[in-house]
């Protein structure tokens, strides 16, 4: 029996804090650094078939504060670091824009993760979003996702993670 792409569960995340360290607005690929356990972890949670997505919000961009091509070079280094250890990305999406800009891309707004779901066929209430704040909670819940939140951060999520580690165990629970 083969698996239609649309039951395909996914893994958001949030890049700075969850994927790397959160360095405020990277300008710099050489800024980009994973955190521990994360590259390990997402080739674990690849091997067991979950699409591992991205979705970030880049709001240096729309505040003028790095460039597009700024923006693209540290996103090119993640990827170039994440596939050095192993893992391959199945999507990135970022929202470049200010806060004030009223977008639906924009966390807590779910508009990337719906269009990841859309464009890659996924299934949402069956995936996870995993950040480090309030808004990657608010924009997996209202996708219809499971909400991890990973570190100390402040929020209301469906579980907490201290670390990778924690967080591969608690997506254990739902294989």
């Amino acid at each position: 029996m083969t698996t239609s792409r649309a039951s395909r569960r996914a893994i958001f995340l949030d890049r700075d804090g969850t994927i790397t360290i959160d360095t405020g607005y990277p300008a710099d690929p050489d800024e980009v650094e994973l955190l521990p356990g994360a590259a390990d972890a997402l080739r674990t949670l690849r091997e067991r078939g979950w699409a591992v997505v991205l979705v970030s919000n880049q709001s240096g961009v729309g505040r003028g504060l790095i460039t597009p091509e700024q923006a693209e070079a540290v996103h090119g280094q993640l990827v170039v670091a994440l596939r050095e250890a192993g893992v391959e990305l199945d999507g990135a999406y970022y929202c470049p824009h200010a806060p004030d800009d009223d977008c639906e891309c924009r966390k807590p707004r779910s508009g990337l993760l719906r269009r990841a779901a859309s464009e890659l066929g996924l299934d949402l209430a069956g995936s996870v979003m995993v950040g480090d704040r309030q808004s990657d909670v608010e924009a997996g819940r209202d996708a219809g996702c499971t909400t991890v939140l990973l570190g100390p951060g402040d929020g209301d999520p469906d579980a907490r993670a201290a670390d990778w580690a924690e967080l591969l165990a608690l997506t254990d629970e739902r294989a």
